[in-house]
This record gives structure tokens, sequence and C-alpha cells, in this order.
């Protein structure tokens, strides 16, 4: 399936953004307002023919086939936070925004700046609350944490990051047993495998082991905490703490990981920008990606023949799957064009746009009758659908803090890991750094949220 109709590639571009950027929207209104219920039009333009709608390049031709399907125009405006920041804070927003739900919802909502789309469900016929896949609850927000509360988005399709795909041919290779399709590695044993099945040459790295960088380092470390029954974040999300034992065994796991040179880092990132191009030449064994990159796997027979998923591994025993994406839409509280926003979303989540995207196996879809479109015709695909499905059972909502961004998080983790890999400093002294720099930006964002 053409990447261009998807727009999975972004879920990597996403990672690109600046912390700079992301910290400058501290700056945006601060105590909520009373959030729109969408039960009056307000300064809607009814009847109005064009739609505003901020989103990746990449999925700029699947959004104007959905315009063309709802004879709307689409006004695309290509997904920028710094602009979107900006746009915003002058309450002239787009119509439609595209977000991550999982780590965006709380720092939008908690600043009044969504749309409760509850009541636009409620009278809805084609996106009904009970057809709703329970990942949308990172889409809800009850001003306190993540989860409950309004609905304030919904995602195009998710995934569950931390899974794992790998390519048979290499595990052959190396002769070294294929994964279990039911039971989680350890972290141990995955940090292992990755050793065994890196390939140096004349010093340098030809194959990369394990490539654990899923989508950006701050949100591995968080799922791996939430492995050991613990939490980077503090109960009120409104500080960090990387020094805990449970956040300290995973960021030791990360440096150990980094410094063993097997896989792409911090210190050392993938020269490719991100794992497809490298697992499709041959030169990644394992990839911590979720359900989402069988999409690019499926359009390439040789590498879809040898490729295999896996679930989630595990750093301790609370055994969990999060997802870290939600890749989807919201409507911003000041948008101008609210009807038409809500035609599009009944259409590009509840209509023949998402029916194609469902059998595209790029993601698990948002509805869940369309689950059973789900790509299962080929082997591989087969043995995805079936690991998939086993992996939902140990689904869990990681709430995010409302008080910063992840792009300004995995800045500060890109200035100070880097230094630490390097220079062999502790995980201790690493951590106390981290927590300093991150709790910081978090601080000056609260004081910005009533």
């Amino acid at each position: 399936m053409s990447v261009s109709t998807t727009g999975s590639f972004d879920r990597r571009r996403f990672l690109t953004v600046s912390a700079g950027a992301a910290f400058a929207a501290t700056a945006l209104p601060g105590c909520a307002a009373s959030v729109d219920d969408g039960s009056s039009d307000g300064d809607t333009k009814a009847g109005s023919k064009t739609l505003t709608v901020m989103s990746s390049e990449d999925e700029k031709k699947e959004l104007q086939t959905v315009g063309k399907a709802l004879g709307i125009k689409i006004n695309f405006v290509a997904r920028d936070e710094t602009k979107l920041n900006a746009m915003l804070a002058a309450k002239n927003p787009p119509d439609v925004v595209r977000g991550l739900g999982a780590v965006e919802t709380p720092y939008f909502a908690a600043r009044g700046l969504m749309t409760d789309l509850d009541p636009y469900f409620a009278k809805s016929s084609v996106l009904k609350p009970s057809d709703i896949d329970p990942v949308n609850d990172v889409w809800r927000y009850d001003g306190k944490k993540q989860g409950a509360g309004p609905r304030y988005g919904l995602a195009k399709d998710y995934s569950q990051d931390q899974m794992l795909w790998y390519r048979t041919d290499l595990f052959e290779a190396a002769k070294l047993d294929l994964l279990s399709e039911t039971e989680p590695l350890s972290y141990d044993e995955l940090l292992e495998l990755g050793k065994k099945l890196t390939k140096r040459r004349l010093g340098k790295v030809k194959v990369y082991g394990l490539s654990a960088s899923g989508l950006g380092t701050f949100s591995q470390l968080m799922g791996m905490t939430a492995s050991t029954g613990g939490s980077v974040f503090a109960e009120d999300l409104a500080s960090v703490d990387f020094s805990s034992p449970e956040a300290l065994k995973a960021l030791e796991w990360y440096l150990e990981y980094a410094r063993a040179d097997i896989g792409p880092n911090v210190a050392n990132p993938n020269p490719d920008g991100w794992d497809w191009p490298t697992y499709q030449a041959g030169r990644m064994a394992i990839a911590s990606d979720g359900y989402w990159f069988g999409g690019a796997i499926g359009g390439d027979p040789k590498v879809a023949e040898v490729s295999r998923f896996a679930p989630a591994p595990q750093l301790g025993s609370n055994r969990i799957s999060p997802c870290f994406g939600a890749t989807g839409y919201w409507i911003p509280k000041d948008a101008k064009n609210k009807d038409a926003a809500w035609k599009f979303f009944e259409y590009f989540f509840g209509g023949k746009a998402a029916e194609e995207r469902a059998a595209g196996g790029w993601g698990i879809p948002s509805l869940k009758s369309l689950r059973s479109k789900m790509p299962q015709a080929q082997p591989y695909q087969k043995q995805a659908f079936k690991v998939q499905e086993q992996e939902l059972e140990h689904f869990s909502v990681l709430t995010f803090t409302p008080y910063a961004q992840l792009a300004a998080l995995d800045g500060v983790i890109s200035k100070v890991l880097p230094k630490a890999i390097k220079g062999k400093a502790s995980a201790g002294k690493a951590a106390d750094e981290l927590n300093k720099l991150m709790n910081e930006q978090i601080a000056k964002g609260k004081e910005l949220v009533g």
C-alpha cells in the first residue's frame, strides 16, 4: 500500500520536532476556560465548503480524497508545532488538527483548547461510543488524568508500540530460535539477543541486532518503568523521578543497550532516520515497533516472507503493552467550522476512508466493527494478526503529564544521555540531571495551567 495514503511515516517525523519549539508552547493560554460542548454553532460558518486541516504532508492526498467525497474543499496546512501553538494562542486555529492522543491530549485539554466531542458522538449514527475501541481513552481527560472525562479526539488507528518485528532469516543465520508468539521476552533476554544478532565489520556495525527506539526514548523508558510496577511521573504528574528504583532500572538498561552499540540510540542515531529502510535492507534484525510497521513490510514481499511479530518485552512482572501514539484528529475549541469538521470525522473515521486504512495493515482500526478488515491474506499477516489479538489483553493507558510536551522531554534526553553514554557516567548521575532539567520545564508549564 502506498505510504502517501496512510500518514504512518509521520510517526517518526513527529519525533524530529525541536524541543525548543515544543517548549515554546508552554506560553499557550493557561487556566482552562469552559470547554465547548458542541451544542451550539457559535461562530461556526454553517454550510461552509472549506475545511482547514493541519496534518502531515504524507496524508495530504488522502485528505483531499476525503474532501472530494464530502464536497468540501480541504485547506491543507502542514503540521508544525510552532505554527499550531501560535494559531491556538491567536484563537484562529485550524478546524481539524492531527496529533498523538496518547501524549498530547492532557496538554491541550488542560489549557481549554480542545472541543468536547461527547455531544457529537451522542448524536452520531456513524461513530457510536459502543463501537469505539478502548484505546481511544487516551483521547479523554477529566482535568486530572487521562482515560476518563470528555472525549476530545479519535485515533485513526493505533498500535501497541513496544511490540517486536523481527527477521527470521537473520535469526536463522545466527542459529537462534524464533521468538514466542505468546510469552514476552525479558529486556535482559532482548539485550542478549541484540548482541548476538549484531554484525560488525572493521569495528563498525553493519547489521543492527536491535532497535529499541520505538516512538522515542522517553516513551520507551516510560513503558519499561510501568512494566516494573512504577511510574516515571509523580502521582500528580507535576514532576518526573528517574531516581526511583523502577525508573532507574529502565535507565540502566537503556545505557547498557546504547553502550553495547547494537542499535540506534540517542548518542548514535540511525543514519536512515527511522527503522524501516534499515530493516528492509536486512541491516536490522529486531525492530521495536508496533503492528503499524506491518504496513511497510507488506509493501515488500521478500521482507514480508521473513518477518514475524512478537509480544512487547517486559522489564518487570507487571505485564503491559502500551500505545504511545494513537495518532488521530481533534477539533480546537476556537475552530470556526465545527459542523464540517464533524462531517470530516464521520467519513474519515467511520466511512470508506477508514475501511481502506484498516485493510492496509498500518494499524488497528479505531472502530471495533472494522477489526475484521485487518489483513490476513498473507502468512505474515495471519501470524501478526494472531499475535496482536492476544496482545490486546495487556493494553493499558499510561497517563502523560499535562504540563510539558513529549518533544521537550525527549529534547532533555537528547542533551543528557549522550554524555552519560560516552562518558560512562552512572545511571544515578544521569537520573539526577534528567530530573533537574525536566522538572524545571514541567514547573514552568504548570504555572501556566490554572
